[in-house]
């Protein structure tokens, strides 16, 4: 076990008792080797497992950047930023991103933070633009750096890593064994620590094959969804377009779904995820996008309605159900005129949903939007105080709050939101009036 009293006080504000076997071996290697390539699966805590030996490695009398994570999307460096920062560190830390404002990230970056997270085209940018020095920065990680070489970032990698002259540390970290690592990594006989189950080892999870009697499968989806007992589940397309249609389609028939894609704006992105998060919808319905690298709960129930081309994509799906200890099931919903893909075993259980019809339960909480966030000097704190005083809200009838920078959302229970609109009608928090209303659903924008 790992004891330093610093890490220990880092767990205690993460709510963890102690790492996984993982963690403390990673939590090792990345200490004393120059190079660690570590393989684990999604859910299993990687994210800690480096951000740990990080803060210890970090110095005080440093002002500049001291560590660069390179991540393959902005839902992952946001994520990584959010688990820095309930760590309770003094360390500053910046995410910068395609589609975030770069002139914010300049102001940011012009007070150095020690960790620095982002995505390989915005940080090339940002070097390129000398917005930040790089002669201090010791320890680079790629995080999912096979989803990074899967988006083609290999110019921008190089780019990057050519400029870091002062490095004495890399850690990869991957969910997926079997990647050849590039040569521009300069990450040669890594201390590999490989903690990816064999399949046989999986056997938390199992697969069950729905059979559509019809090409478009939305009505086998529905009978399924019917069978679920109105438990939460995520379903995975391959296509933006048909994310869209079938959530719409869903919503149509009475079960309350949401889409989420990387061909939506970032905070419809966020608002769909915080809704799903939340439990004001069940129904998740995405690309491979949220197959990795989201901060989502633990699902009992992952949904093909079509099957990836790779098997890797296929796994890393799965993953976000039968995590740890927990057991799940992945469904594969299919017509006898698709392909087969080689990587699937056809011979699983054959699930029969044609006479379930009935309605999942309506989500026991609806989303509250508020205009105003932490640079408005709201916390959660105000937020909970404000909604059980003039809200004349009782515990149970408040979910998750989450606080973002210029705006906040708080899951109230459906039954009491009406009356609670009506006691806060005319009500200030903090000495001011914000909007606060029903969050809006995220709908597909009509066709001009």
């Amino acid at each position: 076990m790992y004891t330093n009293p610093h890490s220990t006080n880092l767990l205690l504000n993460l709510g963890i008792e102690s790492l996984n076997e993982m963690q403390e071996m990673a939590q090792d290697a990345i200490l004393n080797d120059a190079n660690v390539l570590l393989l684990s699966p999604t859910g299993s805590g990687k994210t800690l497992a480096f951000l740990l030996p990080i803060f210890e490695m970090l110095q005080d009398d440093c002002k500049n950047v001291q560590c660069l994570i390179l991540v393959p999307s902005r839902e992952l460096g946001l994520q990584i930023e959010q688990v820095w920062k309930k760590m309770g560190t003094d360390y500053k830390v910046n995410v910068c991103y395609g589609g975030h404002s770069i002139e914010t990230e300049i102001k940011n970056l012009s007070n150095p933070p020690a960790v620095l997270i982002g995505t390989p085209g915005r940080i090339a940018d940002h070097i390129d633009r000398g917005t930040f020095s790089t002669n201090n920065i010791q320890t680079l990680v790629l995080d999912e750096f096979d989803k990074s070489l899967q988006l083609g970032f290999h110019e921008q990698m190089s780019f990057i890593i050519a400029r870091l002259n002062k490095l004495n540390k890399r850690v990869l970290v991957s969910a997926t064994s079997d990647i050849e690592i590039p040569k521009y990594t300069r990450v040669i006989n890594p201390t590999v620590l490989d903690f990816i189950p064999s399949e046989e080892e999986n056997s938390n999870l199992s697969l069950k094959m729905v059979v559509s009697k019809e090409k478009d499968k939305i009505n086998s989806l529905f009978h399924l969804l019917c069978s679920l007992k109105s438990e939460a589940a995520i379903i995975f397309c391959n296509h933006r377009d048909a994310a869209e249609r079938i959530s719409d389609t869903l919503n149509e028939k009475g079960i309350y779904s949401t889409y989420y894609h990387g061909g939506m704006d970032q905070d419809e992105r966020e608002r769909a995820l915080i809704q799903f998060r939340n439990g004001s919808v069940s129904y998740l319905i995405t690309t491979d996008l949220a197959a990795r690298g989201l901060d989502i709960p633990e699902m009992k129930h992952v949904i093909h309605y079509h099957l990836p081309l790779k098997e890797d994509e296929f796994t890393h799906r799965n993953g976000r159900t039968a995590r740890m200890l927990a057991s799940g099931t992945a469904y594969i919903i299919a017509h006898e005129s698709e392909k087969k893909m080689e990587y699937l075993d056809y011979k699983m259980p054959v699930l029969n949903v044609e006479n379930s019809t009935t309605l999942p339960k309506a989500p026991e909480f609806q989303t509250i939007y508020i205009s105003g966030g932490k640079k408005n000097k709201l916390n959660k704190i105000d937020i909970v105080g404000f909604f059980s005083q003039k809200g004349k809200l009782e515990k149970g009838d408040l979910g998750l709050i989450e606080v973002k920078d210029f705006i906040s959302f708080a899951a109230v229970k459906s039954k009491k939101v009406k009356e609670f609109l009506s006691n806060i009608r005319d009500e200030k928090m903090k000495g001011k009036k914000f909007k606060i209303e029903v969050a809006r659903k995220v709908v597909k924008k009509e066709e001009s």
